[in-house]
C-alpha cells in the first residue's frame, strides 16, 4: 500500500504507523522536514525483504523508495507526493535518469498534482514527454479526485499492470487506486563470464618498448604471420594478461564507472550521512552543494561518453543508430535457448544449406556465348608496398575489431610504428608468393534478426553478419587500390556498373535512368523499366568462373592470379552467439561477405552481362547485383517490348550458366510515360504474363508511374520524423555539437539521399521535406513553435531543401567537368560552344536542351544546365572542389 500526504512528523510518525498498520506488516516512510503536511509511506508484509534506497533530496517533491526481489527480478518501488504549485519536471527527469539506467523493472505511484486528463495542459504535456523519453507507461485513466481530474498516477516499466480500478473510499478528497501487479520471471541466468585484457596508455608504452620481432629470411607468408602473432601475444600476455571476469547481466550506465563520478558519489554519500545524522541546516546546504556538483560531473561524463561514440562512428550509421536506439528503447536480446553450442552449429549448417540449396537448384542448360574484349595490358604481379602505404591504409580503415584479432584495432593503430616493418614484410611476402595467409581466411558469423517484429526462434528470420580479421582487410585494401588503378587504366569497368566504384553511387545511377525516362516522356514516348532480383548473388559466385573472368576479361595472370586463387580457396566460417561458437564450415563458393574485395570481384564476375544486354539493343544499369533494364516505345509499338522479353530470357539463361539465381517472383516491372499511352503498353505486357506495378522501390527510391515521387517523399518524411523523435528524446543527455551530428546522420542524410532526383518537382512536394528540416532545427536550437525559422536555418548555416537540391545538382556538374563523375553523367551535359567568338566563350556554360513539358523540365540534363548557367562565373571557375563548395553555398544563401 502506498500513501501520500501522511502529515506525520519525525517524532510521532513511527508510533502512528505501527498503530495503524495491520499485524504482520511493516512500513517505510519519509516525513516533510521542518514543515507541516506532506509525507509519504509504503506498507508491506513483514515477510518481504526490502532495501530502502535514496537518490538524493529534491526540493520540488517528496518520495520514499525501496528495492524488492521477486522471482529473480529486482523491482524498484517509489511513491511520490508533489505539492500543487511546484514545478518539478527538471527534478523528476533527473531522478528518472538515475533509476532508469539501473532498474529494468520499476513502479512509481503517488499524487503528482498534474491534470494528465487535460490534453492541452502544459504540465501534463511535459510529464507525458518525460515518461515517453524514458519508456515509462502511465496506467490510470479515470478521475482520482472529487473535482474530476486524474492526479494520482501509477507509472511502470518492465512489469505487468492489470485491473486498474479507482474507488472512492470516502476517506479523502482523493480516491484510492487499486491495481494488480505481476512480474514475468526472468530466466535464471548466472553471472556471465568474459575474458578481457586491461589495456590503457601504460600498456601502449610498455608494448612499444618490449615488442621485438625475429626476422630470419622467410618466404612463407603463413610462417611469417605465425611469428608475428606469437611475438604480439607473448608481449600482451606479459603486460596485459587475459583475465576471466564474472559480470552480471544488468544494463549499466558506463559513464558512472569513471573515477571522477565514483569519487564525487562517495563525497555525496558522506555529506548526506553527515546531514541525516546532525539534522543541521548547514549540513543540509553542504549536501545540496555536493549533490549539485555530483550531478554536474555525472552529466559531463555522460556527454563525454556519447561524444566519443558519436565522434568515432560519425561515418558508421549502423553504430550511431544502435547507440540512439539503446538510449530510447529497451534492449532486445536473443532468446537464451539460442545461446548454446548446438544452436550455433544449427545456424552454421542452416546458412550453408541455404546457399547450397540455391546453387543446386540452378540448372544450367543452353550456353549464352559472350566474347571477352581484347586487353592490351596485363596485371602479372602486385607492386611491393612501403611503410607509408601501409600506414595510410591502416589509418583509413574502420577501427572495428574482430574477435579473431590478436590486438584491438584501436590499440594496433596506437602502436603501429612498432609493428610497421613486420606488417610491410607480411604484405610484400604475400604479393611475392601469390599467397593469402590461411589464418586470415576464417570469418565469424553473427546472426542478426532482420526485423524486431519477427519470431527470434525461426532461423530463416536471421541474416548472417560476417566479421573478418583486421590484418586480412589491410591486405585486401592494398590489393583493392592496385587492382582499381589497373582496371581504370585498362578501361575494364562496365560504363553502366555503378556499384562500389569511385565517383559512382546509387544516386548517379538513378539520375541516369530517370533522366532517360523523363526525356522519353518529354518526346511523347512510353518507357518500360524492369528491376531484376537475384537470390544471395554474392554467396553463389563460382570460384572457377570468377578466376576465368579475372584472367580472360580483366587481364590478370601469373603471381597476381595465383594470389586471387589463394584468396578464394580454403575459406571457412563459424557462428558465434554470446560466448558460444560453432564448428568451422568450409565455404566452397561465393565472395567473402564483409570483405573489401568482395563487391569489386562481383562486379568483375558480372562483366559479360552488359555485353549480353547491349547485344539486344536494350538500355540497362547495374549497381552490384541490382540490374535494371529499360526500353522506350511509341503508342501501338510492340517490337521493343518483345525485345525486352527476349532479353530477360537470355539474362535468365546467362544467370544459370554462372550459378546465379534470378528471382522471378521479386522481379518488378513499371511503365512510365503519358497516361493516355501507358494503358496500351500495360495491356500488351499483361498479355505476355507480365504484371506491371504502379510503383516500385529502386535502389532505395520509391518510383511511381508519374515520377512525381510523392510516395518517396512520404517515406522520407515518415522515416526522418521517426529518427528526429528519438533524437529529441535524448536532447538533454548529449551536447549540442553531438546533437547536430546525430541530426545530420539520421535526418539530413535522408533529406539529401538521392535528392538530385527531386529537380523540377512541385513546391508543394518539396515543402513537405522543408517541414522536416524546420523541425530538426527547432529540436537542435530549442526554438519555439511560432518563431520564424529562416533566421535559425541561416544561423546554423543550413541550406533550405530547395537550395540543397540545387547544391547537389551543381556539384555533380562541377565534378563531371573535372573527371570526378561517371562518364554517363558527363555525356548528358553538352558544353556551350558559340558559333563565333563572344565574351561569353570560355566561361564553361552548358547547352540547355529544348523541352516540351514538365517532365523535360524535371530531367537532370535540363535542370542541371539551367542551374549551372545561373551561377556566377567566379563560382563556376573555382579551381578546387572545396573552393567550389564554399562559393556555391555562399551563392545559394544570398
Amino acid at each position: 500500500m502506498f500513501l501520500t500526504e501522511t502529515w506525520l512528523d519525525k517524532n510521532t510518525g513511527n508510533a502512528v504507523l505501527i498503530e495503524c498498520s495491520p499485524s504482520n506488516f511493516n512500513f517505510v516512510s519519509e516525513t516533510r522536514q521542518n514543515q507541516r503536511g506532506g509525507g509519504v509511506c509504503a506498507i508491506f508484509r513483514d515477510n518481504i525483504v526490502i532495501h530502502k534506497l535514496s537518490f538524493g533530496v529534491f526540493l520540488s517533491f517528496e518520495y520514499v523508495s525501496f528495492k524488492m526481489e521477486i522471482k529473480q527480478s529486482s523491482i524498484l518501488y517509489m511513491t511520490i507526493y508533489k505539492p500543487p504549485q511546484n514545478c518539478f519536471i527538471e527534478d523528476f527527469t533527473e531522478l528518472l535518469s538515475f533509476i532508469c539506467t539501473d532498474f529494468d523493472c520499476l513502479v512509481i505511484s503517488g499524487d503528482f498534482n498534474v491534470h494528465v486528463d487535460v490534453t492541452n495542459d502544459r504540465h501534463a504535456k511535459e510529464l507525458n514527454a518525460v515518461l515517453e523519453m524514458f519508456g515509462l507507461t502511465q496506467h490510470v485513466s479515470e478521475a482520482t479526485h472529487n473535482k474530476g481530474h486524474t492526479l494520482d498516477l501509477v507509472i511502470t516499466k518492465g512489469v505487468n499492470i492489470s485491473n486498474v480500478n479507482v474507488v472512492d473510499v470516502a476517506l479523502s478528497d482523493h480516491f484510492c487506486v487499486f491495481f494488480d501487479l505481476s512480474v514475468t520471471p526472468k530466466p535464471v541466468v548466472g553471472p556471465g563470464v568474459i575474458q578481457r585484457r586491461h589495456i590503457n596508455d601504460t600498456t601502449r608504452t610498455q608494448f612499444m618498448e618490449m615488442i621485438r620481432f625475429e626476422n630470419p629470411p622467410c618466404s612463407n607468408v603463413d610462417n611469417l604471420l605465425d611469428s608475428y602473432t606469437s611475438s604480439v601475444l607473448n608481449v600482451l600476455d606479459t603486460i596485459a594478461p587475459v583475465k576471466v571476469k564474472m559480470v552480471n547481466n544488468r544494463q549499466k550506465a558506463p559513464w558512472r564507472s569513471e573515477d571522477s563520478v565514483r569519487a564525487q558519489k562517495r563525497e555525496c554519500r558522506k555529506a548526506e550521512r553527515k546531514w541525516r545524522k546532525s539534522k543541521l541546516q548547514v549540513h543540509c546546504e553542504i549536501y545540496k552543494e555536493v549533490l549539485c556538483e555530483f550531478n554536474q560531473i555525472l552529466r559531463g561524463e555522460r556527454e563525454k561518453y556519447f561524444s566519443k561514440i558519436i565522434a568515432n562512428c560519425r561515418n558508421n550509421s549502423r553504430v550511431l543508430f544502435s547507440t540512439v536506439n539503446r538510449l530510447t528503447n529497451p534492449p532486445v536480446s536473443l532468446p537464451l535457448e539460442l545461446i548454446s553450442t548446438s544452436k550455433c552449429n544449427e545456424f552454421a549448417i542452416f546458412f550453408y544449406d541455404k546457399v547450397q540449396g540455391i546453387k543446386n537448384a540452378i540448372i544450367s542448360t543452353t550456353q549464352i556465348p559472350t566474347l571477352p574484349p581484347a586487353r592490351h595490358l596485363e596485371l602479372t604481379h602486385f607492386t611491393p608496398v612501403t611503410d607509408k602505404t601501409i600506414e595510410e591504409v591502416i589509418s583509413g580503415l574502420s577501427s572495428c575489431t574482430c574477435c579473431l584479432d590478436e590486438l584491438p584495432t584501436r590499440f594496433l593503430k596506437s602502436v603501429l610504428t612498432s609493428l610497421l616493418p613486420q606488417l610491410v614484410q607480411l604484405v610484400n611476402i604475400s604479393f611475392e608468393t601469390g599467397a593469402f595467409p590461411k589464418a586470415l581466411k576464417t570469418a565469424v558469423i553473427k546472426p542478426l534478426l532482420k526485423k524486431s517484429s519477427l519470431d527470434p526462434k525461426v532461423l530463416n528470420n536471421y541474416r548472417p553478419i560476417s566479421n573478418l580479421p583486421f590484418l586480412g582487410k589491410v591486405l585486401e585494401k592494398v590489393i583493392y587500390q592496385q587492382l582499381t588503378y589497373f582496371l581504370l587504366s585498362n578501361n575494364v569497368f562496365d560504363t553502366f556498373q555503378s556499384g562500389f566504384r569511385p565517383h559512382h553511387s546509387t544516386e548517379t545511377a538513378l539520375i541516369k535512368v530517370t533522366n532517360d525516362i523523363r526525356m522519353n516522356t518529354n518526346a511523347g514516348k512510353v518507357s518500360v523499366l524492369v528491376l531484376l532480383d537475384l537470390s544471395a548473388a554474392f554467396d553463389t559466385v563460382d570460384h572457377g568462373i570468377l578466376l576465368h573472368r579475372l584472367e580472360n576479361w580483366v587481364g590478370i595472370s601469373g603471381t597476381a592470379l595465383n594470389w586471387f586463387k589463394s584468396y578464394l580457396e580454403d575459406r571457412t566460417y563459424f557462428v558465434e552467439i554470446g560466448n558460444c561458437v560453432s564448428d568451422k564450415i568450409s565455404m566452397t563458393c561465393g565472395v567473402p561477405q564483409g570483405s573489401i574485395l568482395g563487391p569489386l570481384l562481383f562486379n568483375l564476375y558480372m562483366l559479360p552481362l552488359g555485353q549480353l544486354i547491349n547485344s539486344n539493343n536494350v538500355s540497362y544499369h547495374n549497381y552490384a547485383d541490382d540490374t535494371q533494364i529499360y526500353v522506350s516505345l511509341t503508342a501501338g509499338e510492340h517490337g521493343p517490348v518483345n525485345t525486352l522479353c527476349h532479353c530477360i530470357e537470355q539474362i535468365s539463361l546467362w544467370m544459370q550458366n554462372n550459378f546465379l539465381q534470378l528471382n522471378s517472383d521479386k522481379t518488378e516491372i513499371i511503365v512510365f510515360g503519358p497516361q493516355t499511352q501507358r494503358q496500351s503498353v500495360i495491356s500488351h505486357l499483361e498479355s505476355l504474363a507480365l504484371k506491371p506495378k504502379n510503383q516500385v522501390r529502386n535502389l532505395g527510391v520509391i518510383m511511381d508511374s508519374d515520377l512525381n515521387l510523392n510516395s518517396h517523399i512520404k517515406a522520407i518524411t515518415s522515416s526522418a520524423f521517426y529518427h528526429l523523435k528519438n533524437i529529441a528524446k535524448i536532447r538533454g543527455i548529449v551536447s549540442k555539437p553531438d546533437l547536430e551530428r546525430l541530426i545530420h546522420a539520421f535526418v539530413s542524410s535522408r533529406l539529401d539521399y538521392c535528392n538530385g532526383l527531386l529537380t523540377g518537382l512541385s513546391k508543394r512536394a518539396v515543402r513537405q521535406l522543408q517541414y522536416i528540416q524546420n523541425a530538426a532545427a527547432r529540436v537542435l536550437t530549442k526554438t519555439r513553435k511560432y518563431d520564424h525559422i529562416s533566421p535559425v536555418l541561416r544561423s546554423l548555416h543550413w541550406l533550405p531543401v530547395t537550395q540543397r537540391i540545387e547544391f547537389k545538382t551543381a556539384l555533380l556538374v562541377y565534378k563531371s567537368f573535372h573527371g570526378l563523375a561517371p562518364k554517363y553523367i558527363s555525356d548528358m551535359l553538352e558544353p556551350y560552344e558559340p558559333s563565333r567568338a563572344l565574351r561569353t566563350s570560355g566561361r564553361g556554360l552548358l547547352v540547355v536542351p529544348r523541352v516540351n513539358n514538365k517532365h523535360g523540365e524535371a530531367a537532370f540534363q535540363f535542370h542541371a544546365a539551367k542551374i549551372w548557367n545561373s551561377l556566377h562565373e567566379d563560382v563556376r571557375q573555382a579551381s578546387t572542389l572545396t573552393m567550389f563548395k564554399s562559393r556555391l553555398k555562399t551563392a545559394l544563401f544570398t
